[in-house]
């Protein structure tokens, strides 16, 4: 087994974290790969480097990314293209999307021997429409169409399946996957969706209105969103926090669900529900 190992190089623990990982995985008969950037920071002549992303998942077994879910979310792009599955070891202070935590790490030993539980992750398209031309992003948590720098209130039209069937007055809507709902789409008002579900969340932010609520639609939807901007405002497109798009008035937005899916790998049967609780009561502290 050859596995690909992603690291926050931002935190120090992460970076412990992860020598123990290498050390743990060819003690056990695998190699391991990474980055051509890493080879400063991680002194093992054994160790295989890429200099391409891509070919970094798509000559790999596994993933293993070392950071909170942020770093999950940027391996993720690439583990979908390739269909490399991918497993997460926690070093921040939430990991919602993690499973392993960092005093657990003697448990990736079991990759190697099959004994793990595997997902499969729904993903959003996110298409921009501008002058013509088509752009495609992909987002594992979520997209939101909101207002920029100013806080002014933008008008937002829904439409699904090309039928308008909503009209918005709010700071942006907010797409998200069930994987993503317990991101932006939680603190927005969003519901919980256990992350296996297969549709497509829809929150408001911010609506000025007594009667807006979130809305699940079907993985088949196809949403469009089209925006009326103030003068002397802006409107841009996030995905996954990352990427920022300026959205104009003649402009449309899709979503829809994705072609690509995310495998995630799981060491450990456990209630999602309770799982959530108890990350959520650490956020209090």
């Amino acid at each position: 087994m050859k596995a690909a190992i992603i690291v926050n190089l931002s935190k120090e623990k992460a970076i412990s974290c992860a020598n123990q990982i290498i050390a743990l995985l060819r003690e056990n008969g695998a190699s391991v790969a990474m980055p051509i950037e890493y080879k400063s920071i991680f002194h093992d002549d054994c160790i295989t480097y890429y200099y391409q992303s891509g070919k970094l998942f798509a000559h790999s077994d596994v993933a293993v990314t070392v950071g909170g879910d942020g770093t999950i979310i940027d391996a993720a792009k690439y583990a979908a293209q390739s269909g490399t599955p991918l497993i997460g070891v926690n070093v921040g202070r939430l990991g919602f999307v993690s499973d392993v935590e960092a005093e657990e790490i003697e448990t990736l030993s079991r990759l190697l021997t099959g004994d793990y539980i595997s997902e499969t992750r729904l993903l959003l398209d996110i298409e921009v429409v501008k002058d013509g031309a088509s752009t495609h992003y992909l987002a594992v948590n979520d997209a939101v169409v909101a207002h920029g720098a100013l806080s002014k209130i933008v008008d937002l039209t829904l439409s699904l399946d090309g039928e308008v069937i909503s009209k918005y007055r709010a700071d942006g809507l907010l797409f998200s996957t069930p994987t993503g709902s317990t991101a932006y789409s939680l603190s927005a008002g969003g519901p919980i969706l256990a992350p296996q579900m297969r549709c497509i969340l829809m929150t408001p932010v911010c609506p000025h209105s007594l009667f807006s609520r979130s809305v699940v639609f079907d993985e088949e939807a196809e949403l469009a969103v089209t925006v009326k901007i103030p003068a002397g405002c802006s409107c841009v497109l996030t995905v996954d926090g990352e990427a920022n798009i300026d959205i104009q008035e003649d402009d449309t937005v899709y979503i829809r669900r994705s072609a690509l899916s995310l495998q995630l790998l799981s060491l450990k049967k456990r209630n999602f529900y309770k799982k959530l609780n108890e990350k959520l009561k650490e956020r209090e502290i």
